[in-house]
């Protein structure tokens, strides 16, 4: 059975497809940029435009799980729409129009299973796992010795958001911005560090796009090498980059490598992040995992004694003109999606 699982982000709309098997590197993938977080208004309200980039997106997207030939369909928003103060009325937008009613995922949730992806792929020898994710929204991070962690948090430190809150008067920003944002990642590490017990960390993990661009930044194998080819991010080899970075405009930044064009406004606030909190869990490196939410969202559906969220359930994906689709219990997606 094919499944599918449809990630709306900050920055772009995500589609990983598997055939069902727990080989899920022969699986299908698409992508469509929509820089959504560019959009959106101070408080996090998703204006017009952006809504028209996520039906857009989103409808591309079903026409392309018709053509795949998926059966089950995953489909969710990630913060930028979760978090948003007008998420209802945009949920049931790009419902009206494209027939995918999309899910949402809780903070914790998100940072379950991408721990769970993690752990599938560094396996047990990796022992003790501490996973960073910095994501355009939000920070995930989670540890435990487990195949999901025993501790589990979601902070408002993502690369983009914290890029709108504090870096968004110049470029490059002034100085005093620079210097308040490493004070509020630092208070903000401190509620991290406060919260579990960090010291049985046996390998610190990091798997979103933020860190795996420094990770590429400071001297890692670019991905053109391959998933398998072992990847790290250095707390030091991170430092310097960052007072560069804080100097120089982001069309400057996105000529080093690494840096997408489309990424390098929120570089330096990612980079920022990465180092504050790695030096605030005294991690002096991680390793870099390919494998991510999307791919921890099936493994829950393959591994069957998982419980699926409430609000991002999979449903039966009707192939014919983007109908919408229906829950496996023959309930229609819009009931018990979201619509809340």
């Amino acid at each position: 059975m094919r499944l599918a699982v449809l990630d709306v982000g900050s920055t772009s709309v995500n589609l990983l497809v598997s055939d069902g098997g727990t080989d899920m590197l022969a699986a299908d993938t698409w992508k469509r940029r929509t820089m959504l977080a560019e959009t959106l208004r101070p408080d996090g309200t998703i204006v017009a435009e952006g809504l028209r980039r996520i039906v857009t997106a989103v409808a591309d997207a079903g026409n392309e799980i018709s053509r795949i030939g998926a059966e089950l369909l995953c489909a969710y928003a990630t913060a930028a729409v979760r978090d948003a103060p007008n998420r209802e009325a945009v949920l049931d937008a790009v419902e009206l129009t494209t027939g995918i009613r999309l899910g949402t995922l809780s903070g914790v949730e998100d940072a379950e299973l991408t721990f769970l992806a993690a752990r599938r792929w560094m396996g047990w020898q990796a022992g003790p796992m501490l996973l960073l994710d910095i994501g355009g929204g939000t920070l995930e991070v989670a540890f435990g010795p487990d195949r999901l962690p025993e501790s589990a948090m979601s902070l408002p430190l993502g690369a983009g958001r914290l890029t709108r809150q504090f870096l968004g008067d110049g470029d490059p920003p002034p100085r005093r911005a620079v210097a308040e944002l490493h004070r509020h990642v630092r208070r903000e590490v401190r509620r991290i560090t406060a919260h579990a017990d960090w010291d049985a960390t046996r390998t610190a993990v990091a798997t979103s796009s933020v860190l795996r661009q420094l990770a590429r930044l400071t001297g890692a194998a670019p991905l053109r090498h391959g998933p398998f080819v072992e990847r790290e991010l250095r707390r030091a080899a991170l430092r310097p980059w960052i007072e560069r970075f804080a100097a120089m405009p982001s069309a400057h930044r996105a000529r080093h490598p690494g840096v997408s064009k489309h990424r390098a406004r929120q570089s330096l606030a990612g980079a920022i992040v990465a180092y504050e909190l790695m030096r605030g869990l005294g991690i002096d490196r991680v390793r870099v995992c390919p494998w991510g939410l999307r791919e921890g969202v099936l493994l829950r559906r393959l591994e069957t004694d998982q419980r699926e969220p409430a609000l991002a359930p999979w449903v039966r994906w009707l192939p014919t003109s983007l109908a919408a689709p229906t829950l496996t219990d023959g309930r229609r997606n819009g009931s018990a999606a979201g619509r809340r």
